[in-house]
């Protein structure tokens, strides 16, 4: 299973940005899978941002984020996408996408996806919010 992530770049405040993560791979569906969005700034640990259910959409987000970004699977695709409006300067980081399944892929999603839970990742993409 391959993730790539594009979307990334330099935004100001107030601004924003959709971030893309294409999942491939002999027989990949995401259907079975669920896709994560987690981020790292310099000198911070990882962190949750959003997860999708491929089974059913089910959403989840960090408080932080919440009324902000949106998150969306277009399954024809294998394409997961973070819409993220309203941007601020505590958002820049490196965001990654990563899958978790296909055993417990929702509940994983649903629950606290945890960065564990969560199995192949992508290489990431810088987003940067500043004036």
């Amino acid at each position: 299973l391959q993730l790539v992530e594009s979307g990334g770049g330099l935004v100001q405040p107030g601004g924003s940005l959709r971030l893309s993560c294409a999942a491939s791979g002999s027989g990949f569906r995401l259907d079975y899978y669920a896709i994560g969005w987690f981020r790292q700034a310099p000198g911070k640990e990882r962190e949750r941002v959003s997860c999708v259910s491929g089974s059913d959409g089910r959403t989840n987000y960090v408080d932080s984020v919440k009324g902000r970004f949106t998150i969306s699977a277009d399954n024809s695709k294998n394409t997961v996408y973070l819409q993220m409006d309203n941007l601020k300067p505590e958002d820049t980081a490196v965001y990654y996408c990563a899958a978790a399944g296909p055993i417990l892929a929702t509940y994983y999603c649903l629950s606290d996806f945890s960065p564990r839970n969560f199995a192949s990742w992508g290489q990431g993409t810088q987003v940067t919010v500043s004036s």
